[in-house]
């Protein structure tokens, strides 16, 4: 524990005051408050309760630290430099330069011992609730009488703007109905932020909210007595049934002497000369970024480590020895790994797809899919904000999870979110972060504005996470512009390394979620039609994963000649594209036909088979019903899209109103070649 005879909390925490005001104004940038303000609640933490090994960061079964409040990263970066990771003083000396394993916020598979990307307020939090119920629900899969396998905590530090951020109340809404009772979150409860003290616009009773959403609460406690917080994690640790918060109260740049319980504090550098008075205040004697080694001597975790992980280890090799089927499925679970029939359940997937010719809404064939999917693949994690029965994410491999009144799960493997599409979002970071499942979760198109931020994440740690996107346009008919997705599909592919697929047909659909199941750096969305769509005619299915194929020649509607021009369409409007094909070759024009459905797709294919799809002296007329700019990189030569919010109407009804109609493509093409 942090009071142990050889170990002195003060000197401790005024090390990582040290480091964090000496990085900070090295870079001339940063957070020095927070750090400065947590270093005691720090030792408490990490000197003495929570379990990692230096030596191997991802050990199956560490504890997991989130620093929701990511500003202060230099509060992680010196934790983990003085505890023993391969984080050296030079990297700490390089903090926010090029290339440093020490960014701004900190990063996930950058610096050894991070396990997520934090920095926007509340994510955090939310990706540690994600963490523990990815715990909770491993270890009541995985462990047997008699073996432990799966035992650990999950720890986040977070402040007050953490708690302003509405994210936090839906993921501590959620993480109090499933009983996370290992997790822990400690709030620095400090009463500044940027713009000041936060009393006038920041006055939520913190521990009321808490406790209404079925948390246990300890303190507040003083944040600069070790020993009182550390007593205060041995009660959360000991209590059972809830997660609990653990309210600090703190002095937000403790050991400054005029900036010590200020905004100048949060973020920005000292100055030369208050960090002269702060050393002098908390009689740290040293050069910047010197470390006495008695100091490493009381922070060095190798060893503890290296004992618990290995026991760990041992427990594992035990286990293994009496359950050798679960242990394999473990540690491919863990290790991301598709199951070795997966190859073969992709393709019998998009065969039956192809055989039985469906017309379904796309959000249908997803649900298609999934009944395969979900079978092969025990990892797969579903859910959805309150629409279920329209988003088609459950099947019958997936009961509702559940949690019984004493905090056991029943093994259910989709998730009622609630009407918490950024929390979904973000609470599935979590479990791809954790590892050991691969979430998927529902909601409207229109709704992915509210979960982007947690989109954009995924896509930044390159973790494999999946979004159905249903009522995917206009089409989803009388619901009106507040619902009908326009500038959605167009928004989300801009998102670098996330891949977006709209689908037309049963066939396309399964393909693309083969595809998200294979991307194993990046998260995918896939946008799905509410409204039935026939389906394709097609010689073959292998191009589709390529993003975009030939659908259709000239030959197929009658017409022995080279095309004029290639229609390019995504989901339902493939179908409006065929159409018109028909229509101008009554006329003697021929038109090739192209679905796109994953334009990110298509964009990392080889430049020959790009030509191929899209020849470059054929003039190209893109179809999709929504905004046209995103077109135009493809070098169309004109976009049948719509360009402003809908209307409130049956879908079949609006397709009339705005256009997408065959006889307006088809006209769109023939002054394409006119002109």
């Amino acid at each position: 524990m942090p009071l142990s005879p050889d170990r002195d909390p003060r000197l401790m925490a005024n090390a990582i005051r040290a480091l964090a005001m000496d990085a900070v104004q090295q870079a001339n940038s940063g957070h020095p408050g927070a750090p400065m303000g947590m270093a005691e609640i720090a030792v408490a933490l990490w000197a003495g309760h929570l379990k990692h090994d230096p030596a191997a960061p991802h050990w199956a079964d560490r504890d997991r630290f989130v620093l929701s409040n990511g500003h202060g990263s230099m509060l992680i970066y010196a934790l983990l430099h003085l505890t023993g990771y391969d984080l050296p003083m030079s990297e700490l000396r390089s903090f926010r330069k090029l290339h440093s394993r020490t960014p701004g916020h900190p990063e996930v598979d950058v610096t050894p011992g991070v396990e997520t990307t934090t920095g926007p307020l509340g994510q955090g939090i939310t990706n540690a609730v994600g963490m523990a119920l990815a715990e909770k629900l491993l270890a009541k899969e995985f462990n047997r009488d008699g073996h432990t396998v799966v035992d650990h905590r999950t720890w986040a530090f977070l402040g007050d703007g953490c708690l302003m951020e509405g994210i936090s109340h839906e993921a501590c809404a959620l993480a109090g109905a499933w009983k996370l009772d290992k997790l822990t979150a400690i709030y620095d409860d400090n009463g500044i932020s940027i713009d000041g003290q936060v009393a006038p616009w920041y006055v939520d009773d913190v521990p009321g909210r808490f406790r209404a959403y079925g948390w246990h609460v300890v303190g507040p406690v003083d944040g600069h007595d070790a020993a009182a917080v550390d007593a205060a994690l041995a009660a959360a640790k000991a209590h059972r049934g809830q997660p609990t918060l653990v309210i600090c109260k703190t002095t937000i740049g403790k050991g400054s002497p005029n900036r010590a319980g200020s905004a100048k504090a949060h973020g920005e550098a000292l100055g030369a000369e208050e960090i002269k008075l702060t050393r002098e205040a908390i009689g740290w004697a040293h050069a910047p970024f010197e470390m006495p080694a008695e100091v490493y001597a009381m922070w060095d975790a190798k060893a503890t480590g290296a004992t618990a992980s290995a026991a760990w280890q041992a427990g594992f090799d035990a286990y293994r020895a009496a359950h050798p089927d679960l242990a394999a499925e473990f540690e491919r679970r863990m290790a991301g790994r598709l199951p070795a029939n997966f190859a073969q359940v992709a393709v019998d997937a998009a065969i039956a797809a192809h055989t039985a010719a469906a017309t379904v809404a796309t959000r249908k064939a997803s649900q298609i899919a999934l009944e395969a999917f979900t079978a092969a693949l025990p990892e797969l994690l579903g859910g959805s904000a309150d629409l279920t029965g329209s988003n088609l994410t459950n099947t019958s491999h997936t009961p509702a999870l559940r949690v019984d009144a004493d905090g056991t799960p029943n093994g259910g493997r989709h998730i009622n979110y609630g009407v918490r599409e950024f929390g979904m979002a973000a609470i599935m970071n979590g479990v791809a972060l954790h590892g050991g499942y691969i979430p998927y979760g529902g909601t409207f198109l229109t709704f992915s504005d509210y979960s982007r931020n947690a989109i954009r994440m995924a896509a930044l740690m390159k973790r494999r996470v999946v979004h159905v996107f249903t009522h995917d346009s206009i089409g989803l008919g009388e619901d009106g512009p507040t619902h009908q997705s326009v500038e959605h599909a167009a928004s989300l592919r801009l998102i670098p390394n996330l891949d977006v697929w709209r689908p037309a047909d049963t066939a396309e659909t399964a393909v693309a979620w083969t595809r998200a199941l294979l991307n194993e750096d990046r998260p995918t969305a896939l946008l799905l039609s509410r409204q039935n769509l026939p389906y394709l005619p097609k010689a073959g299915l292998d191009e589709i994963a390529k993003g975009a194929y030939v659908v259709a020649e000239p030959a197929e509607v009658g017409l022995k000649k080279k095309a004029q021009a290639v229609i390019v369409a995504t989901g339902s409007e493939v179908h409006v594209a065929l159409h018109a094909q028909a229509q101008l070759a009554k006329n003697g024009i021929a038109v090739r036909v192209v679905s796109m459905p994953s334009t990110t797709t298509f964009d990392r294919q080889a430049t020959a088979y790009k030509t191929a799809v899209l020849p470059a002296k054929l003039p190209r007329v893109a179809v999709e019903a929504g905004v046209t700019d995103g077109w135009w990189k493809y070098g169309c030569a004109a976009v049948v899209g719509i360009d402003r919010y809908g209307e409130s109407a049956p879908g079949n009804v609006l397709f009339e109103h705005f256009h997408f109609t065959a006889q307006n493509v088809a006209d769109t093409v023939r002054k394409v070649l006119k002109g």
